[in-house]
């Protein structure tokens, strides 16, 4: 009884700081969107999803039980994640919101633990993408995108484990972007 009592002293306090490692990069890959709030009142169109805890469980829970294999697979590929959480803002002309508020979201993206996966800069209305990925040992913690031209601005922001090679197979298929994806050298399949 000594050596459990011992051996639970030890393990414990591990396990605790284990659970602890483990939320802080949760909460590192959830992005704070506060700076945005504002564009709300003066945006046409305003999106705002927030898919976590509960919900998103039972999102899971019920794309694992459709009798369709895409659906079930689409749930093995997301059943690792703890949040999506999506703004939208739409508005009706050119720089109507301040530039600032979007780069404040950017430089988020520049701290520690993300990695730039993508960006793309156009003339073209001014827009700018940028695609981050941010990684907790091998495995995936979070994706960012953030869009902004200048009529519009969207950020997605995904926390927890995607598996994108599950999500490839699905690409094409469901409403599912098609997805090319190089494999072990080889180039993707048309």
């Amino acid at each position: 009884m000594k050596l459990f009592n011992h051996s639970l002293k030890i393990v414990l306090p591990m396990l605790l700081l284990l659970a602890a490692v483990t939320a802080n990069a949760q909460d590192a890959a959830r992005l704070r969107f506060e700076r945005l709030n504002g564009l709300e009142t003066r945006a046409e169109e305003v999106v705002e999803v927030n898919i976590d805890g509960k919900l998103l469980d039972l999102a899971k829970r019920v794309m694992l039980k459709v009798n369709d294999p895409d659906s079930k697979k689409i749930g093995q590929a997301i059943s690792g994640l703890k949040g999506i959480y999506v703004r939208v803002y739409n508005f009706t002309n050119e720089n109507e919101y301040n530039v600032a508020d979007i780069e404040e979201i950017r430089s988020q993206l520049n701290s520690p633990g993300w990695e730039k996966l993508a960006n793309v800069r156009s003339k073209k209305n001014n827009q700018k993408i940028d695609i981050f990925t941010m990684f907790t040992g091998d495995v995936m913690s979070g994706v960012a995108v953030v869009v902004s031209e200048s009529k519009s601005i969207a950020v997605v922001n995904v926390i927890g484990p995607i598996d994108i090679d599950l999500l490839a197979e699905l690409s094409g298929k469901m409403n599912i972007p098609k997805i090319e994806i190089e494999r072990n050298g080889e180039k993707p399949k048309n």
